[in-house]
């Protein structure tokens, strides 16, 4: 059993994310067949590419197999200083990448159509690829990813599927322009030309590379796959951010720690940037998807 394909598609332009709640009275297996059939179908005739993510609760099975990983984001994440990151789960998501707007478009029309009679539309945004891998505070996004060879494990754990952290974070332009190069590089951890880490001696504590890094008790560090695009206009703009990880617990740590939950230590990018949403997706494997499926009594 492997990812979906979506996950690993790399080099698409053009993205957009849909968030759906299940009508009353569609259970687990029927809302789990309903969207593998359709994700099959887009994949394959539509030049696009599909990923279907459900909350963690709804999938058939996760609660006994991985009871860890089946909880969305119930609860906001409140740091000590009242900072929040807000919980706005939903029960479906869905995300549509290919090479063109056109053709995105129209998957995602025909998607939320298809589904409608299970889920209803609760909310969409568009979302491009900027300057080819950098975010729009002009940094580059992703440096920290793993070889495409491990991503494919780290998306696929043991041939299940993974679990996938969706947020929007909306950029201060003004406050971000305010800082010079040298403030914005302490903010990131990060140069902004080519991203060197800063080295250990000058890089802050506060700084958004030593927030994120989450190890394991050995102290190996944990890695999550990110996906993120830009989305938005010049007057308001920002980040979709989409990390894909194993399991959840690494990804609700490195929530904390940007909140400054423990030790008080709140990353200095939230200073510029809010994040308006966030849930937690389980996202199938391939074999999963597969197994529904085939269990859908109107194929």
């Amino acid at each position: 059993m492997t990812a979906q394909p979506g996950v690993l598609a790399f080099g698409t332009t053009d993205h957009c994310y849909l968030e759906l709640s299940v009508r009353q009275g569609v259970d687990a297996a029927r809302l789990a067949a309903a969207v593998a059939a359709q994700t099959e179908s887009l994949s394959t005739t539509g030049g696009v590419n599909v990923v279907v993510g459900v909350r963690p609760e709804l999938w058939p099975g996760l609660v006994g197999i991985r009871p860890g990983d089946a909880v969305g984001m119930n609860e906001d994440v409140v740091g000590p200083d009242g900072f929040r990151m807000p919980a706005t789960q939903h029960d479906v998501w869905l995300w549509v990448s290919g090479g063109s707007r056109t053709a995105v478009f129209d998957a995602t029309a025909a998607l939320a159509a298809a589904l409608a009679p299970i889920a209803s539309l609760d909310s969409e945004l568009a979302g491009w690829v900027y300057q080819q891998d950098r975010d729009l505070t002009g940094f580059i996004d992703g440096t920290e990813n793993p070889s495409a060879f491990e991503a494919a494990d780290l998306v696929a754990p043991g041939g299940s599927g993974s679990v996938v952290l969706v947020q929007v974070w909306q950029h201060d332009g003004a406050a971000l322009a305010a800082l010079d190069r040298e403030a914005q590089e302490a903010m990131i951890g990060r140069t902004k030309a080519d991203s060197i880490e800063l080295p250990a001696g000058v890089m802050p504590p506060t700084s958004h590379v030593s927030r994120t890094v989450v190890t394991a008790a050995d102290g190996e560090e944990l890695h999550i796959l990110r996906r993120n695009t830009a989305y938005g206009t010049p007057a308001s703009h920002g980040t979709v951010f989409v990390g894909f990880s194993p399991d959840r617990s690494r990804l609700q740590t490195m929530l904390e720690r940007m909140a400054g939950v423990g030790d008080g230590i709140r990353d200095a990018l939230t200073r510029v940037t809010t994040p308006l949403t966030g849930g937690y997706y389980y996202v199938p494997s391939l074999g999963e998807l597969a197994a529904h499926t085939a269990a859908d009594p109107d194929r």
